[in-house]
């Protein structure tokens, strides 16, 4: 079902959907008419080509990062166009937002953002097809029906393949998007039922599909050495023993995005082999400007930190009812800090691209989740149109967010355009992937609660500590007023101090949400012990009636409702028991719910704890809602199950970086582990809670509650808080 790939320029652009014409979301289709490109089908939208032999192409826009978008969001097409998935062949489309939209995979946002567009360019080619066949036969276009891709006639028994009728099809003026019928759901054969990720068959079978795949005739390789204090540059080079070495071509000095324009922080060596390049980047002598750079170390936040948590916030987030008169007033009040490190990325793929610069245009193949974000960049530091860039989309090993940012497209324009013609490579080795990445930053919270004499939640007090200049959090160290459960607590005040840093950072799965949904179910779970009450009950007893609360800025708008039903169904199904859960010794149950990017998930975790500290987790429960439909229940699952496990990941192994002297010191697996097979648990149990609400995604929102289950099933198991992250041994911690 998927379309063969093929690395070659020529290739790429052959079979990419040439010819087709802007999809405008919110007014009309409008079509490129019949396809010029020798034995290709009528394009009848920007998304869809009808072969001779009544297959169908479908273009996938969106970056593939095994999210499972490129099989989702042709499944949304193919639905609605009424074809059988086993006529279907997809593509990649080209980064081209002005033809397909927002291009880009990040903040689960792929499935709330095209539920309906792609199922609208689906229901508008097919009113095309049916417009076609009705004006050929003299009928009525309400009297035909579709399916199979094929149009019929009742009446008189004709019917006609959507093959036959494309090219005439094509020539019609589309409908308006707003108008055209969509089916009901109870005829969809399609969203809804389990499909097999069309890249899968080649990737079992090791077929090139991703960005360090790539290969190209006369491709030649870069190598990059970069200043490993951040924001260093470069004070001097000797570049002549590189230049030595047989089969380098050249030396480039390279801006990372880290330095101004005009700056120079990395040196590429360009070579005939990959293998020549590294070899003979050891034989570079660079002098670094790093200034008081190196002053920046995780010792130094540390400190910083505990001398900030001892004073008050430099500023405030949100300030909600008296919340110094509620704890002066409260039957008993908790305080607890918590605290988390920066962590990196660690994709499977590192970092590469591949480019070439020729007569003044500029053509990428990335590994990107935001191509137009990154054409953007390229646009500028190279001071071209952004017209003048073509960039072809490869599937991603593994992104995270960390491909959310476009430094390693920018690099290897300003390298192609030092070797024109020449299509160049450049590939991070697993050491500079680790050690120049965009963190997650670290973290440190103070917390208060107030309980009143029913036990219940009558304030709330966090003083949080991480990252920031000039009052404003660095990227991903952002604090929301809406941070659950703030809405429905009558007293809170968030308040935030921010330290400086030359660590540039990112957005890592569930950005921020992994670390405060840690931080805070973990602590209520600590509240709820004090009420008397398991965290289940306590939850439920906060969201009190079911109502959605108000909307706050950007923020995604919390429904109790919705809440509850995720707690009630995996205590259902993980046969919770009321009260605190106790079991015998070295075992443990814990729970945590989390909203995070839309989507509502309760989880609970089942822990060994041995005699010598080592955690096993035997099993995990999930219960979500993203809405009314799961488009993929197969990738669903797979999706669900795979955030759970990287959670666990993030909390169990030792995942930390560490910065000495304004570098980061961790330069692969050994010191930055992936969580192992003999880990994992042996069943992650997902229900999905569907609701009444446009579905929405699922890269991210299962992630956030393993790690405060996780952390109170070790606490259910030992008695022994966990605190800070990564976990240390429970027989270790205070």
């Amino acid at each position: 079902m998927n379309a063969p790939f093929a690395m070659s320029r020529r290739s790429f652009l052959s079979v990419s959907l040439v010819g087709g014409a802007v999809l405008t979301f919110g007014a009309s289709l409008a079509l490129a008419g019949e396809a010029e490109t020798e034995g290709v089908g009528p394009v009848l939208n920007a998304f869809i080509r009808i072969n001779a032999d009544n297959s169908v192409v479908i273009g996938a826009k969106n970056p593939e990062i095994g999210q499972g978008v490129k099989t989702m969001l042709p499944m949304l097409i193919a639905e609605e166009l009424d074809v059988d998935w086993e006529q279907v062949h997809i593509e990649q489309t080209l980064a081209d937002e002005k033809k397909y939209g927002r291009q880009s995979a990040g903040g689960s946002r792929s499935t709330p953002a095209n539920w309906l567009p792609m199922r609208q360019a689906g229901a508008a080619a097919r009113a095309m097809l049916v417009m076609a066949a009705a004006s050929e036969w003299v009928v009525e276009p309400a009297s035909l029906t579709t399916g199979s891709g094929m149009v019929r006639h009742a009446a008189s028994g004709r019917s006609a393949t959507y093959a036959s009728l494309a090219a005439v099809a094509a020539k019609i003026t589309p409908p308006a998007l707003d108008t055209v019928a969509l089916k009901p759901d109870d005829a969809f054969k399609i969203i809804g039922t389990s499909r097999r990720g069309v890249d899968t068959p080649a990737i079992v079978r090791g077929k090139p599909l991703f960005g360090i795949d790539t290969e190209l005739p006369g491709m030649v390789h870069a190598a990059l050495e970069a200043c490993p204090v951040f924001q260093g540059t470069i004070a001097s080079f000797d570049d002549k023993a590189v230049k030595a070495v047989k089969g380098v071509i050249a030396v480039v000095p390279v801006n990372t995005g880290l330095v101004p324009k005009g700056k120079f922080d990395a040196l590429a060596i360009v070579a005939d082999s990959w293998w020549t390049a590294q070899q003979a980047r050891k034989q570079l002598t660079v002098e670094w400007d790093t200034g008081t750079l190196r002053a920046y170390s995780t010792e130094a936040y540390g400190k910083q930190a505990s001398a900030a948590l001892e004073g008050t916030p430099q500023g405030d987030v949100l300030k909600k009812g008296d919340v110094e008169t509620a704890l002066s007033g409260a039957a008993r009040t908790l305080t607890a800090r918590y605290d988390y490190p920066f962590l990196a990325h660690a994709t499977l793929e590192p970092q590469n691209c591949t480019g070439l610069f020729d007569d003044g245009a500029l053509t990428l193949w990335a590994p990107s989740q935001a191509p137009g974000s990154g054409r953007r960049q390229v646009a500028e530091m190279l001071d071209i149109a952004p017209d003048a860039i073509t960039i072809h989309m490869t599937r991603i090993g593994g992104g995270f967010g960390r491909r959310l940012m476009s430094d390693y497209m920018v690099q290897v324009a300003q390298i192609a355009r030092a070797v024109p013609g020449k299509p160049v490579k450049m590939l991070y080795t697993r050491a500079d992937d680790t050690r120049h990445d965009y963190y997650r930053p670290g973290g440190w919270h103070e917390l208060t609660a107030g309980l009143d004499e029913d036990g219940r939640l009558v304030a709330l007090k966090d003083h949080f500590v991480s990252f920031g200049a000039d009052g404003e959090p660095v990227r991903a160290a952002e604090m929301e007023e809406t941070e659950f459960p703030a809405q429905i607590v009558p007293n809170v005040h968030f308040g935030v101090t921010y330290l400086p840093t030359n660590l540039p950072t990112g957005w890592l799965r569930a950005p921020t949400s992994n670390a405060m949904g840690f931080v805070f179910q973990s602590f209520l779970d600590e509240a709820a012990e004090a009420a008397g009450m398991d965290l289940p009950a306590f939850v439920l007893r906060l969201l009190g009636e079911d109502r959605a609360l108000p909307k706050v800025g950007y923020a995604y708008q919390f429904n109790t409702g919705r809440a509850r039903k995720v707690i009630e169904e995996v205590c259902k199904v993980s046969n919770w028991e009321a009260g605190r859960p106790t079991g015998a010794r070295g075992k443990g149950r814990g729970f945590g719910f989390y909203f995070s990017h839309a989507g509502y998930f309760a989880e609970v975790v089942d822990v060994v704890v041995s005699q010598a500290g080592d955690i096993k987790v035997e099993k995990i429960w999930v219960a979500g809602d993203v809405g009314s439909h799961v488009i993929n229940p197969l990738n669903a699952l797979h999706q669900v199950q795979g955030a759970a496990i990287e959670g666990l990941a993030q909390a169990m192994i030792g995942q930390k970086v560490d910065q000495v002297e304004g570098a980061i010191v961790q330069e692969n697996f050994d010191g930055f582990p992936l969580l192992r097979i003999d880990v994992v648990p042996q069943d992650v149990a997902v229900t999905f809670v569907t609701s009444q609400f446009p579905p929405t995604g699922l890269g991210e929102p299962a992630l956030p509650p393993v790690i405060p289950a996780l952390a109170n099933a070790i606490y259910a198991a030992t008695g022994k808080r966990i605190r800070s992250l990564p976990m240390a041994l429970p027989d270790q911690t205070a």
